[in-house]
């Protein structure tokens, strides 16, 4: 069946901007080799595997001879068998430890779902004497007495291994001393502040091993990625060989660009439906077409609304399937019966956020849409990746959002299909992120000298600076924490940090859960939140508790936050003169507070404004800023024009930045200014969202002269008059879009080309 003429109808007006089609792939195959457990040979016999694909192969000797190995192969390539064969292995050949202990695995993955779903794996194998567990924070007091004492498989996270196993390790002292293998499971999602606090876990579990005399093997799978090695390498400080050649078969794929069209409504006025509009039209057709379809959106509300809307056209058209929605904040029960649903077939179509992204096995998937771009290639090739998983031809669709990179992408193709994958940052030496760890470290075992090779050069001055707050004592024989209490200086390793709670008012229960770091934004007193398809308005938002109280109703409305923000800048860690223009990378200090929020009817009219009285929210980073002689920019703009032209070249030059540094415009935010109280001339600033700083503006300094290349030319391309939000409109700005100018933002971005093309001033 051709997949993709089940759409023809859905949009008459020609969305369909450029097909790609990627023809089937044969697999390559080697033999099981011969040092893997007669009774895993048997049960991989019973379950129809006899022979290995060539990566499997591959990454499994070279794991079998000791050497650290990332294996970065595309979706559904069977990743999971290439450490299982030697892990396996391990542990029923009963390898001993100096205690009389067999071999022991330990696996760690980014979500609870993917660690509970490699279990069942292991337990459908039912190998004598393997015994697997899950340990995460569902896992019941005696359960984890268990496991720590019997399991020789440990499946849980880096969370808990931070939480829970270093500061314990004394308890898991047997397990320990027996490690042959830890596998970091879809390790390109540790990136960013949550990669760098991972990368700082591991290396703290390194220190924690030596105690016990363990030198297991560190195994990566990843999605394909930009220098996987280079990356897993920058996980665990120490040098990993990749393998990246996928020997595995695929079916063919048709990759579509969709770009939705306005059109004019009754009372004529132009309409553009919005990507999550237009993806819930795609997957009631292919559903209703029977094509178990998966559509991702970027969040929570999206996906809500992608799900309710399919569901809607889906009834309308008398069809007997249905689609549910998937995202964090769901409860566990919640998560595994649509899993379970899922494989089963018996749910034809989801809506998901990138929970879904990662490797839980849900087989026969024939559609992908994607409701606007991911934020990076990795994971729009993930999520593509999730159909043809039967080896049968799939479809996949890229649903252009109004925002500059999706504009961008859709007249530049090659974007997406010639450009390589991107490598993924972390940074465990983030002078915000380092300190809290060495505490922890110097908890579960002194710190010395010999360190350095663990933490890198930064341990120093890091050090230092906690021995004169007095969080830690020094002594001849090295740092110690000086307490008897258990510290907790670092907290969550995911910046979202505490945990608000949503409670429905009148029955007290708890309907989902949201990170602190979003409440401000999407809990707030008035907000109206949406969950499994039901709507409920905030009343109340509690942050002492982590608490938002919710009441259920739907009043007709959306609402959408706004904030402000002021900035100060610090001493620059790198300047660069071009010219007449100045470019800096360093610190700043940001101070934002969600101030008000608006009311949407659907049509997309404003029909209120409401003060908020929230508390302001301060945070250090790194930032990017340019700034521009004012006399330049003066002989080139009227000074009316000079803030809107600035604010419109800040917002464009946001959008474009994901498709050069791994992350998206959620990630990042800007400031610009015709007159900045730290320059006192034209600036424009672009900023990591979250403290410390993630690598994205550093990463945006590197490539400036590309960048707002790509970002001049998005703006010039763009068709609309006056600016709109596929090139210099945000989603997230905290004024109101207020004032920009777009054929100012041309010109001030030609200024600026013009200028670095001149070189060193």
């Amino acid at each position: 069946m051709d997949i993709l003429s089940t759409l023809s109808g859905v949009a008459p007006h020609g969305p369909l901007l450029h097909v790609r089609s990627f023809p089937s792939r044969t697999g390559a195959t080697s033999a099981m080799p011969e040092w893997i457990n007669p009774a895993l040979a048997a049960a991989l016999t019973g379950a129809g595997i006899d022979a290995l694909w060539s990566h499997q192969s591959l990454a499994a000797e070279l794991v079998r001879s000791g050497r650290h190995t990332v294996l970065a192969t595309g979706t559904a390539s069977g990743k999971s068998l290439a450490y299982l064969l030697p892990g396996l292995t391990a542990v029923l050949d009963g390898t001993r430890a100096p205690n009389g202990r067999g071999a022991t695995m330990l696996y760690l993955a980014p979500t609870k779902a993917l660690a509970a779903d490699q279990a069942d794996h292991i337990t459908r194998l039912a190998l004598p004497g393997v015994r697997a567990a899950t340990y995460d924070g569902d896992t019941a007091p005696e359960e984890r007495r268990w496991i720590r004492d019997h399991a020789n498989i440990v499946l849980t996270n880096p969370d808990l291994v931070h939480h829970s196993l270093l500061p314990g390790h004394a308890g898991w002292a047997s397990f320990l001393r027996a490690l042959s293998i830890v596998v970091i499971d879809e390790s390109h999602a540790y990136r960013g502040i949550f990669g760098s606090h991972v990368a700082l876990v591991l290396r703290r579990l390194r220190r924690v091993l030596e105690r016990y005399r363990s030198a297991p093997v560190f195994v990566f799978a990843s999605a394909t990625a930009g220098e996987p090695g280079a990356h897993a390498s920058d996980l665990v400080g120490l040098p990993v060989a990749e393998v990246t050649h996928d020997g595995s078969p695929r079916g063919a794929l048709t990759f579509a660009l969709w770009e939705p069209q306005e059109y004019v409504d009754e009372h004529g006025r132009p309409h553009r439906p919005a990507a999550s509009t237009e993806s819930a039209r795609l997957l009631s057709r292919l559903v209703g077409g029977g094509v178990q379809t998966l559509a991702f959106a970027r969040s929570r509300a999206g996906v809500e609304a992608v799900a309710a809307a399919a569901n809607r056209s889906l009834a309308a058209a008398e069809s007997s399937h249905r689609v549910a929605a998937y995202r964090g904040g769901y409860l566990p029960e919640e998560r595994r019966a649509l899993e379970r649903d899922l494989r089963a077939g018996t749910l034809r179509g989801l809506a998901a956020t990138n929970a879904l992204e990662l490797g839980i096995d849900i087989h026969g998937l024939d559609a992908v849409v994607m409701a606007g771009w991911p934020g990076r290639l990795s994971s729009l090739w993930q999520q593509a990746g999730r159909a043809g998983r039967r080896g049968s031809a799939a479809l996949a669709v890229l649903v252009a959002a109004d925002d500059p990179l999706d504009a961008y992408l859709m007249k530049h193709p090659e974007a997406i299909f010639g450009e390589p994958v991107e490598r993924t940052v972390v940074n465990p030496g983030n002078p915000r992120l380092l300190p809290p760890h060495l505490i922890a470290a110097a908890y579960e075992r002194r710190i010395t000298e010999a360190d350095e090779g663990v933490f890198g050069p930064g341990m120093w001055p890091a050090l230092d600076e906690l021995v004169a707050a007095g969080q830690l004592r020094r002594r001849p024989g090295g740092w110690f924490w000086p307490q008897d209490t258990r510290p907790d200086a670092v907290g969550s390793l995911r910046t979202a940090g505490e945990v608000v709670a949503i409670v429905e008012g009148a029955s007290g229960r708890i309907i989902g859960t949201i990170d602190s770091a979003s409440a401000d934004l999407q809990v707030h007193p008035g907000a109206v939140h949406v969950h499994q398809g039901q709507t409920y308005v905030v009343t109340h938002l509690d942050l002492e508790r982590a608490s938002a109280t919710v009441a259920a109703g739907d009043p007709g409305w959306s609402t959408q936050a706004q904030s402000r923000s002021e900035f100060t800048f610090a001493t620059p860690d790198a300047a660069q003169l071009s010219g007449s223009l100045t470019v800096c990378r360093g610190q700043v200090t940001v101070h934002t507070q969600v101030v008000s929020f608006m009311r949407r009817l659907p049509g997309g009219e404003i029909i209120g404004r409401h003060e908020l009285d929230l508390p302001v929210r301060e945070f250090v980073t790194e930032g990017v800023w340019w700034i521009l002689p004012a006399d330049l920019v003066g002989e080139a703009l009227p000074a009316q024009v000079v803030p809107g032209a600035l604010h419109a070249a800040e917002h464009a030059a946001i959008g474009m930045l994901p498709l050069f540094a791994t992350c998206d415009r959620w990630d990042i935010g800007g400031v610009s200014s015709a007159c900045h109280p730290a320059t006192g001339e034209p600036t424009i600033l672009v900023y990591d969202g979250y403290a410390g700083g993630a690598g994205y503006a550093a990463r945006g300094f590197e490539i400036l002269p590309q960048w707002l290349s790509a970002t001049r030319a998005l703006i010039a391309e763009c068709p609309c008059q006056r600016g709109c939000p596929r090139c210099v409109v945000s989603p997230k700005c905290g004024s109101g879009n207020e004032p920009l100018d777009k054929p100012g933002a041309i010109t001030v971005l030609d200024l600026v080309l013009g200028e670095l093309a001149r070189g060193p001033g």
